[in-house]
């Protein structure tokens, strides 16, 4: 039964030791290789989580839902569909152990669940019953203890701004279920984001009451800018479950997260929480993509030799026939390394793929030329083998010897796929056949000494001319090998500028998208008459615009 076929798992388990991973639900994200959707919902327990999850999955049953009072769900529940509406996604839903549980009573398990749901998912959804009012705003407290139980940067310099979570927090959906009431506000009806945006206005005063009830507010508005909230009747109606429009997928810096990269988080987190330690964005994205690039090296790696070998059948008649195969094959790998890795500091990842490629280029190479030397030499061998040397030693003989010399050389030359050591073959067994010519050129008593010696040279002139030959073509194929280096280097350094343009244009576009919100929150902040706290923001709005600046006017190095 594939993954997709699988009844939901435990993936975080509630041990009395403390939170653990379940194996069986990391070998299920591991053999997900596409990207995927990640949900998590959250809330009060006994609030029908499991049923609405269950309902996103487009079935009846799946997370186990509860008619008594006590919670069902422990931990952190996995399931893994089909995407709904895309085949080349799929769906994770994480249903969480109900927050609040009188029985439990443990506050700090349920912000670590709850920081463990935000640090997961790509969207998060908020449940609750009835109305969004002060009580039901003030139950999501735990959104006030976020920076307790995760952090941005391993660096404890300076306090993290709200911006630096906006760039990795999920978007937030707050689903009321149950819900009677009229959408509507000042005798207007307004649409259900407007009611949560309203809910969330901030309470004006200075009293510690007031202040305790702008925390949840605050921090909502400031971590989770991207906002929906969606109300349901009863029961939840499926024609009304518009809640997977607004999915996205689970992003990890910059780039797509797989299942097998979710299971890396989930193993990441989980066990700085068990050490004790708080678990941080950057350290948990440089592990990650440690894991990745190296996987990217031996994807890339073995799609170049996979490719080389269809491409190339041993032995090539030139070197510019596996040339062009190295340079179609290079450029493949490079592609899927591209597309595969992130964060590559100093290319460091990208310049070991280069050096196997190479050492893989120059092995092919080396292999393709003694497969040509060998056939060479058997074929030689085999027109030899024809020719009878000792009918040769006789009065005469050296002209009839030379005469059929030349045409086992010719025949040679005409015959086609010997490669690139033709040339290299044929001055080696002149070599050796030289002291055989010697001898039946002594034994011919028709010649004098002038011309057997004269005989002699033109052997010599044939040998040198042999090996100019040689020389000529070994210095054309070092040549071509240079040629090689140099173009692959190019062709390394064209991807990389190009992948570096993209992620230019990503940060920008992201510095932009998290200038805007801050933006859009200050101005909400002075429309709600809180001038104070709308100039407290400059400082951070202007730290982004100049992020913006530098992003937008940056270019890629040369490597």
């Amino acid at each position: 039964m594939s993954q997709m076929e699988m009844e939901p798992v435990c993936l975080i388990e509630a041990a009395i030791s403390g939170l653990q991973v379940n194996q069986e639900a990391l070998d299920i994200l591991s053999s997900i290789g596409q990207p995927v959707v990640v949900v998590s919902i959250v809330g009060m327990y006994r609030t029908g989580k499991s049923y609405l999850m269950n309902r996103l999955a487009g079935k009846q049953t799946g997370f186990s839902l509860g008619s008594t009072i006590q919670s069902e769900t422990k931990g952190i529940w996995m399931w893994c569909v089909p995407h709904p509406r895309r085949d080349d996604l799929t769906l994770v839903l994480l249903d969480t152990e109900g927050l609040g549980d009188v029985e439990k009573g443990d506050q700090a398990h349920d912000n670590r669940i709850f920081a463990l749901a935000v640090l997961l998912s790509s969207t998060l959804v908020y449940n609750s019953m009835g109305t969004i009012n002060n009580e039901a705003v003030m139950s999501l407290h735990y959104v006030t203890e976020l920076t307790k139980h995760i952090k941005v940067k391993a660096s404890k310099e300076k306090k993290e701004e709200a911006s630096e979570f906006i760039r990795f927090f999920p978007s937030f959906i707050w689903a009321v279920r149950d819900f009677t009431l009229d959408l509507e506000l000042l005798g207007k009806t307004v649409t259900a984001d407007e009611y949560l945006e309203n809910s969330l206005k901030l309470v004006k005063g200075e009293s510690d009451q007031v202040k305790y009830s702008n925390a949840p507010r605050e921090c909502i508005r400031n971590y989770f800018p991207s906002r929906k909230c969606f109300v349901f009747d009863q029961p939840v109606s499926k024609k009304k479950l518009k809640i997977l429009e607004q999915l996205r997928e689970k992003i990890a810096a910059g780039i797509p997260a797989t299942g097998c990269m979710l299971g890396h988080l989930v193993v990441t987190y989980v066990d700085a929480i068990r050490s004790g330690a708080v678990p941080c964005l950057e350290n948990a994205v440089l592990a990650l993509s440690q894991i990745e690039n190296s996987k990217a090296i031996e994807q890339s790696y073995a799609l170049y030799r996979r490719r080389l070998g269809e491409q190339v059948k041993l032995h090539t008649e030139t070197q510019e026939e596996l040339s062009r195969a190295h340079d179609i094959c290079l450029k493949e790998a490079l592609q899927l390394f591209m597309k595969r890795s992130f964060k590559d500091e100093d290319q460091v990842y990208q310049k070991k793929l280069m050096e196997r490629i190479k050492d893989e280029y120059d092995g092919k190479c080396s292999e393709n030329a003694v497969l040509s030397q060998d056939h060479c030499s058997a074929l030689l061998q085999k027109l030899w083998s024809c020719l009878d040397h000792e009918s040769y030693m006789r009065p005469g003989g050296y002209a009839d010897y030379r005469v059929q010399l030349d045409s086992i050389i010719q025949t040679y030359r005409d015959t086609p796929g010997k490669g690139i050591k033709a040339e290299q073959a044929l001055e080696i067994f002149m070599k050796e056949k030289n002291d055989l010519g010697s001898s039946i050129l002594k034994a011919d008593k028709n010649l004098t000494e002038k011309e057997r010696q004269l005989k002699e040279e033109e052997a010599l002139v044939e040998m040198e001319r042999f090996k100019a030959q040689v020389a000529k073509r070994e210095q054309e194929e070092m040549a071509k090998r240079l040629e090689d280096t140099e173009r692959a280097h190019r062709e390394n350094e064209r991807q990389l500028m190009e992948k570096m343009e993209q992620e230019r244009k990503a940060a920008f576009e992201e510095n932009q998208r998290v200038l805007d919100q801050r933006l859009k929150e200050q101005t909400a902040l002075m429309n709600e008459g809180f001038e104070s706290r709308a100039r407290q923001m400059e400082l951070s709005i202007q730290s982004l615009r100049q992020e913006l600046s530098a992003s937008k006017g940056s270019r890629c190095p040369l490597i």
